[in-house]
């Protein structure tokens, strides 16, 4: 019995143009560029070509018009949950540019080598965003064992679910990096067919449905 998570980045964010944290505060939303790359995922999943089950999103607003997108092609609702969030910044820098975020906060550059310090005041470490990404993955492979799960979220949070699917735990330091392009599919499977339980990566990256147009 197989069970697939399907995880797609977000378009192309105002934050990701404009070099602004991005946090509850500082998402401005898609561009229309990103508005664009949306729908462009959207046609290619027209009908549910995946077979999923559910649909789940992060609560940013880039990721919630991204899966509006999704939600309207392929029927399926849309299951907002926080914990599928980027990185929260805090609210000493959210929505500030970045030179002027590391100004105030110099923690941004060492967050990597120091993982359970916040990344500014009142936001969260390194080691706090990949425990809160781990946890809500197991929850969600555990309550959707056997079917296909798309979520919406954040490059973040991708990153951090591969760390994850090949079995490195929260508070481990890497220096692996897993770059996902906007609106992009990054597709793991779960699979019980060969005795002990593995996790295969399907697909990273597949953004095939944008056109080179989109890489000027």
């Amino acid at each position: 019995m197989a069970t697939d998570i399907y995880l797609i980045r977000h378009g192309e964010a105002f934050s990701n143009v404009d070099g602004t944290m991005g946090g509850e505060k500082g998402d401005k939303g898609l561009t229309e560029r990103g508005l664009a790359q949306a729908q462009a995922l959207a046609t290619r999943l027209q009908g549910n070509p995946m077979r999923a089950h559910v649909l789940y999103a992060s609560t940013l607003r880039r990721a919630q018009q991204t899966a509006e997108a999704v939600s309207a092609t392929t029927g399926l609702p849309i299951i907002f949950d926080d914990d599928l969030q980027e990185i929260r910044p805090g609210p000493a820098v959210d929505g500030m540019h970045i030179d002027e975020a590391l100004k105030v906060s110099p923690q941004l550059e060492r967050m990597l080598d120091d993982l359970f310090t916040p990344i500014a005041p009142g936001g969260e470490s390194w080691g706090g965003f990949q425990l809160r990404v781990s946890t809500v993955l197991e929850r969600l492979v555990a309550a959707h064992q056997g079917q296909k799960v798309m979520i919406v979220a954040h490059g973040g949070v991708i990153e951090v679910a591969s760390m994850f699917f090949l079995g490195q735990g929260p508070h481990q330091r890497t220096r692996n990096s897993f770059h996902v392009r906007n609106t992009a599919i990054t597709h793991w499977r779960h699979d019980r067919s060969f005795g002990a339980m593995e996790w295969q990566l399907i697909r990273h990256n597949d953004d095939r449905h944008l056109t080179e147009e989109w890489y000027d």
